[in-house]
């Protein structure tokens, strides 16, 4: 038998949006500004990102809707698969966001609340668009918590007693093509990925597993996808200061045995 072709390992850049701008915490905390989204996105799409994930941070904790007019600009200046999240509570608010140039919607919050919000998402618009973002916080082994992590909504401020491994159990029943895992507890510490929390999550389901939260050197990504077995690293900081480029970190996967795509940007087509 032919040998099977492993598949490529996705390095994706997220935006976190406050107020239109771009912005990052630590922990889910003390955010501040940092740029411009729009101009951020270009660069990591002429950078070769796989994809671009664009979250409006505070949209739900302040039960607004997403600022339609940050994503038809980004959608518009980026070549790559698009995912945005953020206040998308009905399937009127996915529609209204795949409409503005997203690929996929993102939910949170509004789906630990109403979990058929995915399916009918799914239903409406196919599973490959319905990605659910899950933020995790390590709390310890219970009886009703027995992997030992929380979900917690509203940006990390309101933990809701479930099991973070049933969860994920549940989004892919109801239909979700892919989840976000998100550690609160390595949220912007640039130490590393919560590799144990990734690979529970990981073997507990077949969609594919999006590693978030504390990249802060190429070797994280690296044991994201291998150690922790996601499918994607989503990554903020360690590009959002310049301490890498999107290329430099493939380059530094690739090397380490994992195999990524060589996605072409707009500098490449250019010079072509």
């Amino acid at each position: 038998m032919p040998e099977k072709k492993r598949l490529s390992k996705r390095l994706i850049p997220c935006l976190d949006v406050r107020d239109g701008k771009l912005t990052k915490g630590i922990k889910f905390r003390g955010n501040v500004d940092i740029g411009d989204p729009v101009e951020t996105a270009r660069r990591y799409y002429e950078e070769g990102a796989d994809e671009i994930v664009f979250y409006d941070i505070t949209a739900s904790s302040e039960a607004r809707g997403i600022f339609l007019d940050v994503v038809e600009r980004v959608a518009s200046n980026i070549f790559i698969p698009f995912s945005v999240g953020g206040g998308l509570s009905s399937v009127g608010d996915m529609r209204a966001v795949l409409l503005a140039g997203a690929e996929k919607v993102s939910v949170n919050s509004a789906a630990v609340k109403d979990p058929f919000l995915i399916s009918r998402g799914a239903d409406a618009f196919g599973s490959q668009a319905i990605v659910v973002g899950m933020d995790v916080k390590k709390v310890g082994r219970t009886e009703s918590i027995p992997s030992g992590y929380e979900i917690v909504i509203h940006g990390g401020r309101k933990p809701m007693g479930i099991d973070a491994v049933a969860w994920a159990r549940r989004c892919e029943e109801l239909g979700a093509g892919e989840l976000c895992v998100n550690s609160i507890d390595a949220d912007g510490t640039l130490d590393g990925y919560e590799l144990t929390l990734t690979r529970m999550i990981c073997d507990a389901v077949d969609i594919p597993v999006i590693a978030s939260g504390g990249a802060g050197a190429p070797q994280h990504l690296a044991d994201a996808v291998t150690v922790g077995g996601a499918s994607a690293a989503l990554v903020a900081s360690i590009v959002h200061y310049g301490q890498y480029s999107i290329a430099e970190l493939k380059d530094y996967m690739e090397k380490s045995g994992v195999t990524v795509r060589r996605v072409r940007g707009m500098q490449g087509m250019a010079s072509a």
